[in-house]
Protein backbone atom coordinates (compact mmCIF):
# COMPACT_ATOMS: atom_id res chain seq x y z
CA UNK A 1 0.00 0.00 0.00
CA UNK A 2 1.27 3.03 -0.98
CA UNK A 3 1.95 6.21 1.23
CA UNK A 4 0.42 9.61 -0.17
CA UNK A 5 -0.21 13.15 0.88
CA UNK A 6 -2.99 14.71 -0.83
CA UNK A 7 -3.15 18.82 -0.28
CA UNK A 8 -7.06 18.62 0.56
CA UNK A 9 -8.65 22.03 0.38
CA UNK A 10 -12.24 20.82 1.22
CA UNK A 11 -13.20 21.88 -2.22
CA UNK A 12 -15.08 19.54 -5.15
CA UNK A 13 -11.66 19.19 -6.80
CA UNK A 14 -9.85 17.91 -4.04
CA UNK A 15 -12.80 16.10 -2.44
CA UNK A 16 -12.71 13.78 -5.63
CA UNK A 17 -8.86 13.60 -5.82
CA UNK A 18 -8.99 12.37 -2.26
CA UNK A 19 -11.58 9.83 -2.51
CA UNK A 20 -9.58 8.46 -5.91
CA UNK A 21 -6.49 8.09 -3.85
CA UNK A 22 -8.61 6.52 -1.24
CA UNK A 23 -9.78 3.99 -4.11
CA UNK A 24 -6.86 3.49 -5.55
CA UNK A 25 -6.05 1.67 -2.03
CA UNK A 26 -3.58 4.23 -1.33
CA UNK A 27 -2.42 5.13 2.58
CA UNK A 28 -4.06 8.75 2.45
CA UNK A 29 -2.90 11.76 4.41
CA UNK A 30 -4.82 14.36 3.94
CA UNK A 31 -3.22 18.06 4.21
CA UNK A 32 -4.79 21.60 4.58
CA UNK A 33 -3.41 25.01 4.63
CA UNK A 34 -5.03 28.19 6.65
CA UNK A 35 -2.72 30.45 4.58
CA UNK A 36 -5.68 33.39 5.42
CA UNK A 37 -8.34 32.89 3.20
CA UNK A 38 -11.12 34.98 3.74
CA UNK A 39 -13.23 32.19 5.43
CA UNK A 40 -12.15 28.79 6.82
CA UNK A 41 -15.87 26.32 5.05
CA UNK A 42 -13.97 24.56 3.15
CA UNK A 43 -11.26 23.74 6.03
CA UNK A 44 -14.48 22.97 8.29
CA UNK A 45 -15.91 20.84 5.62
CA UNK A 46 -12.15 18.78 5.15
CA UNK A 47 -11.63 17.89 8.69
CA UNK A 48 -15.61 16.76 8.65
CA UNK A 49 -14.79 14.52 5.75
CA UNK A 50 -11.57 13.22 7.25
CA UNK A 51 -12.85 12.78 10.05
CA UNK A 52 -15.71 11.04 9.35
CA UNK A 53 -13.26 8.61 6.97
CA UNK A 54 -10.47 8.13 9.60
CA UNK A 55 -8.07 9.91 7.75
CA UNK A 56 -5.10 11.29 9.18
CA UNK A 57 -5.87 15.16 8.54
CA UNK A 58 -3.10 17.87 9.35
CA UNK A 59 -4.63 21.52 8.80
CA UNK A 60 -1.38 23.92 8.51
CA UNK A 61 -1.44 27.73 9.61
CA UNK A 62 0.82 29.70 7.05
CA UNK A 63 -1.24 32.83 7.51
CA UNK A 64 2.32 34.59 8.45
CA UNK A 65 3.04 34.66 4.34
CA UNK A 66 0.50 37.01 3.21
CA UNK A 67 2.30 39.80 4.80
CA UNK A 68 4.53 39.24 1.37
CA UNK A 69 1.68 38.01 -0.72
CA UNK A 70 -0.36 41.10 -1.47
CA UNK A 71 -3.00 41.88 -3.87
CA UNK A 72 -5.13 39.01 -4.42
CA UNK A 73 -9.08 39.03 -3.28
CA UNK A 74 -9.07 35.70 -1.60
CA UNK A 75 -7.01 37.47 1.19
CA UNK A 76 -6.87 41.01 1.03
CA UNK A 77 -9.66 43.24 1.91
CA UNK A 78 -10.86 43.52 -1.71
CA UNK A 79 -14.08 42.53 -3.18
CA UNK A 80 -14.82 39.43 -4.42
CA UNK A 81 -15.40 39.57 -8.29
CA UNK A 82 -18.89 38.26 -9.65
CA UNK A 83 -18.42 36.17 -12.59
CA UNK A 84 -17.09 33.70 -15.22
CA UNK A 85 -13.53 32.06 -14.39
CA UNK A 86 -12.31 32.96 -17.78
CA UNK A 87 -13.44 36.72 -17.36
CA UNK A 88 -9.92 38.96 -16.73
CA UNK A 89 -11.53 39.94 -13.46
CA UNK A 90 -11.18 36.89 -12.00
CA UNK A 91 -7.01 37.44 -12.09
CA UNK A 92 -7.66 38.84 -8.51
CA UNK A 93 -8.53 35.67 -6.97
CA UNK A 94 -4.71 34.51 -8.10
CA UNK A 95 -2.67 34.44 -5.03
CA UNK A 96 0.90 34.64 -6.05
CA UNK A 97 2.94 31.79 -6.04
CA UNK A 98 0.02 29.88 -3.97
CA UNK A 99 0.74 26.21 -5.27
CA UNK A 100 4.28 26.17 -5.20
CA UNK A 101 4.59 27.47 -1.63
CA UNK A 102 1.92 24.44 -0.83
CA UNK A 103 3.61 22.31 -2.97
CA UNK A 104 6.90 22.32 -1.48
CA UNK A 105 5.31 22.21 1.92
CA UNK A 106 3.42 18.88 1.22
CA UNK A 107 6.64 17.67 -0.26
CA UNK A 108 8.37 17.92 2.87
CA UNK A 109 5.75 16.18 4.59
CA UNK A 110 5.93 13.71 2.23
CA UNK A 111 9.27 13.22 2.86
CA UNK A 112 8.50 13.27 6.77
CA UNK A 113 6.33 10.42 6.93
CA UNK A 114 8.03 8.95 3.75
CA UNK A 115 5.22 9.25 1.54
CA UNK A 116 6.21 8.26 -2.24
CA UNK A 117 3.21 11.29 -4.05
CA UNK A 118 1.86 14.33 -3.58
CA UNK A 119 -1.68 14.34 -5.32
CA UNK A 120 -3.25 17.62 -5.81
CA UNK A 121 -5.90 18.72 -7.69
CA UNK A 122 -5.45 21.24 -10.44
CA UNK A 123 -7.54 20.84 -13.64
CA UNK A 124 -7.77 22.49 -17.00
CA UNK A 125 -10.46 24.35 -16.00
CA UNK A 126 -8.33 26.34 -13.76
CA UNK A 127 -5.02 26.85 -16.50
CA UNK A 128 -6.62 29.87 -17.92
CA UNK A 129 -6.69 31.91 -15.03
CA UNK A 130 -4.06 30.25 -12.31
CA UNK A 131 -0.64 29.73 -13.94
CA UNK A 132 0.58 27.33 -11.21
CA UNK A 133 -2.25 24.86 -12.46
CA UNK A 134 -0.97 24.75 -15.56
CA UNK A 135 0.58 21.48 -16.70
CA UNK A 136 4.16 23.04 -17.64
CA UNK A 137 3.96 23.76 -13.86
CA UNK A 138 2.90 20.60 -12.74
CA UNK A 139 5.98 18.79 -14.78
CA UNK A 140 8.34 21.53 -13.74
CA UNK A 141 7.74 21.07 -9.65
CA UNK A 142 7.64 17.34 -10.55
CA UNK A 143 11.37 17.82 -11.57
CA UNK A 144 12.26 19.55 -8.71
CA UNK A 145 10.67 17.29 -6.33
CA UNK A 146 12.53 14.66 -7.73
CA UNK A 147 16.07 15.88 -7.18
CA UNK A 148 15.00 18.30 -3.82
CA UNK A 149 15.43 15.53 -1.45
CA UNK A 150 17.34 12.55 -0.84
CA UNK A 151 13.76 10.70 -1.21
CA UNK A 152 12.27 11.42 -4.41
CA UNK A 153 8.68 12.26 -4.40
CA UNK A 154 6.21 12.15 -7.39
CA UNK A 155 3.71 14.84 -7.95
CA UNK A 156 0.27 13.21 -9.18
CA UNK A 157 -2.34 15.45 -10.43
CA UNK A 158 -4.67 12.71 -12.00
CA UNK A 159 -7.47 15.07 -12.96
CA UNK A 160 -4.89 17.54 -14.96
CA UNK A 161 -6.29 17.29 -18.32
CA UNK A 162 -10.02 17.37 -16.87
CA UNK A 163 -12.56 19.94 -16.76
CA UNK A 164 -14.28 20.61 -13.47
CA UNK A 165 -17.63 18.63 -15.49
CA UNK A 166 -15.12 15.49 -15.87
CA UNK A 167 -13.85 15.50 -12.85
CA UNK A 168 -17.31 15.72 -10.99
CA UNK A 169 -18.42 12.74 -13.31
CA UNK A 170 -15.57 10.75 -11.76
CA UNK A 171 -16.79 11.21 -8.10
CA UNK A 172 -20.11 10.45 -9.22
CA UNK A 173 -19.44 7.36 -10.85
CA UNK A 174 -17.49 6.57 -7.12
CA UNK A 175 -20.81 7.29 -5.81
CA UNK A 176 -19.31 10.89 -3.67
CA UNK A 177 -21.65 13.40 -1.98
CA UNK A 178 -20.50 17.08 -3.19
CA UNK A 179 -22.80 18.42 -0.02
CA UNK A 180 -20.03 17.34 1.87
CA UNK A 181 -17.89 19.99 0.35
CA UNK A 182 -17.56 24.21 -0.08
CA UNK A 183 -17.03 26.11 -3.58
CA UNK A 184 -18.34 29.53 -2.83
CA UNK A 185 -15.30 32.00 -2.73
CA UNK A 186 -17.19 34.05 0.22
CA UNK A 187 -18.10 32.49 3.30
CA UNK A 188 -21.92 33.48 4.08
CA UNK A 189 -24.26 30.90 5.67
CA UNK A 190 -25.12 30.10 1.79
CA UNK A 191 -23.17 29.81 -1.56
CA UNK A 192 -23.56 33.15 -3.36
CA UNK A 193 -23.95 31.30 -6.94
CA UNK A 194 -22.27 34.64 -8.30
CA UNK A 195 -18.39 34.10 -8.04
CA UNK A 196 -16.39 32.07 -10.71
CA UNK A 197 -16.03 29.79 -8.41
CA UNK A 198 -19.97 28.90 -7.76
CA UNK A 199 -20.20 29.34 -11.56
CA UNK A 200 -17.81 26.71 -12.38
CA UNK A 201 -19.45 24.10 -9.78
CA UNK A 202 -23.10 24.76 -11.55
CA UNK A 203 -21.87 24.39 -14.79
CA UNK A 204 -20.45 21.03 -13.54
CA UNK A 205 -23.43 19.73 -12.48
CA UNK A 206 -25.67 21.34 -14.74
CA UNK A 207 -23.11 19.51 -17.56
CA UNK A 208 -23.91 16.02 -15.62
CA UNK A 209 -27.83 16.71 -15.59
CA UNK A 210 -27.49 16.60 -11.15
CA UNK A 211 -28.47 19.51 -9.12
CA UNK A 212 -25.70 20.63 -6.29
CA UNK A 213 -26.85 19.36 -3.52
CA UNK A 214 -25.22 22.75 -1.47
CA UNK A 215 -27.83 25.55 -1.30
CA UNK A 216 -27.77 29.02 -2.32
CA UNK A 217 -28.58 32.28 -2.08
Amino acid sequence: MAKVVVIYSGGMDSFTVLHYALQQGHDVYALSFNYGQRHVRELDAAAEVCKQAGIPHKVVDITAINQLLAGSSLTDDIDIPEGHYESVSMQSTVVPNRNMILLSLAIGYAVSIEAESVCYGAHSGDHAIYPDCRPEFVLKMNEVSQIANYQPVTIDVPFLDNNKAEILAAGLAMGLDYAHTWTCYNGRELACGKCGACIERLEAFAANNQTDPLPYE
